[in-house]
């Protein structure tokens, strides 16, 4: 297993991180597997899990803690917030209301007195910067959190928030978690090139795009009832979909090229994220044993210039091939009355 270090925090991680969100009863609810799961893990050289209270509303973080709890001091844990919890509209957000009583939750599932990365899901337009940063900056001083990070967040909302930080004596965010993979690379346009400006680490979630980079979505193949097809059934899940037919016709070339290469199409995803110098590590999501051992063939793996060059004739450099991709947009592109004003040209004032 191959390390790094998280940005500038002094903090070294492996460089595949162990991503939790299929732990639970939205995917693995066998605690016993997943522990072994996770054991298995580790034992491979991985030091770093990612998990967030939102996952199983929580059950990921219990499994987690609980496989963990013997060798604690050996794991970097990172958790987030941000997501609903509850129906009660302020059981969720980055205020610092909300921030205390989620961090208390998380210690409490983690079985733990501190989290080593602790991450804002999501952008909260609704929320001042100062505010989440603030009361970030209060956990850390209480010793509850060591360093914090950002999931997702737009090139320009990672400059504010260093910026914020700087201007009101904040703790810095030391990551930036981006969903990245061959299929979805618009980070390469701007969210890497900002945080290597920052020293910030980057740790990319989905490099399999759901699946789609497994191989096991083809053209010639009806979606079984329990696929992400069956579940999601939009955007680019839709098989009629343009987003879908650009996949798949992808996904025949990828495949050649792992071949040619003498690999396979999990390894030449997992590979190509791992080849981008802002990447800091990959984060891998099994929900079963096999799973897990699938990914763990890209160790040591290194991709050659000439397979990456084919990879960009597929895909090209900072191209997001389906809409349905984008984790982040503005609120005003996907909510119309908030680009549309209400005022009326030419009514008297």
């Amino acid at each position: 297993m191959e390390f790094d270090h998280l940005g500038r925090s002094g903090v070294t991680v492996s460089r595949l991180c162990l991503g939790a969100m299929s732990f639970g009863a939205l995917g693995n609810a066998d605690h016993d597997d997943c522990r072994e799961i996770i054991d298995r893990a580790l034992d491979a050289g991985i030091n770093f899990i990612d998990t967030a209270d939102v996952y199983s509303r929580g059950e990921s973080e219990e499994i987690v803690g609980k496989a963990i709890a013997g060798r604690r001091d050996d794991v970097v844990v990172a958790t987030k917030f941000f997501n609903p919890m509850s129906r009660d509209p302020n059981h969720r957000g980055a205020s610092r209301r909300w921030i205390v009583r989620a961090c208390e939750d998380s210690l409490r599932r983690l079985g733990t007195d501190y989290i080593d990365l602790y991450q804002v899901h999501r952008l909260d337009e609704a929320t001042d910067l100062d505010e989440t940063l603030g009361a970030l900056s209060d956990l850390v001083r209480a010793g509850k959190v060591r360093m914090v990070g950002t999931s997702t967040f737009p090139a320009e909302a990672i400059v504010e928030a260093q910026w914020v930080a700087t201007d009101r004596g904040h703790i810095k965010p030391r990551c930036e978690q981006p969903p990245y993979s061959i299929f979805v690379r618009g980070a390469e346009r701007d969210v890497f090139p900002t945080c290597q400006r920052y020293g910030m680490g980057t740790i990319v979630w989905s490099p399999l795009n759901g699946g789609w980079l497994t191989g096991k979505y083809r053209s010639d193949n009806t979606p079984d009832d329990a696929s992400r097809f069956s579940r999601l059934g939009r955007g680019s899940w839709r098989i009629d979909s343009e987003g879908a037919r650009r996949k798949f016709a992808a996904v025949e070339r990828l495949a050649e090229i792992a071949a040619e290469a003498g690999t396979d199409l999990i390894t030449l995803a997992l590979g190509f994220t791992l080849a981008h110098p802002a990447v800091t590590s990959t984060i891998i999501g099994p929900r079963t044993m096999d799973q897990l051992e699938s990914q763990l063939r890209v160790v040591g793996t290194v991709l050659t210039d000439e397979v990456l060059d084919l990879i960009d004739e597929v895909v090209a450099p900072g191209v997001t091939i389906a809409r349905a991709d984008l984790a982040y947009e503005p609120r005003a592109l996907r909510h119309k009355h908030l680009r549309r004003s209400s005022r009326t040209i030419g009514a008297n004032p």
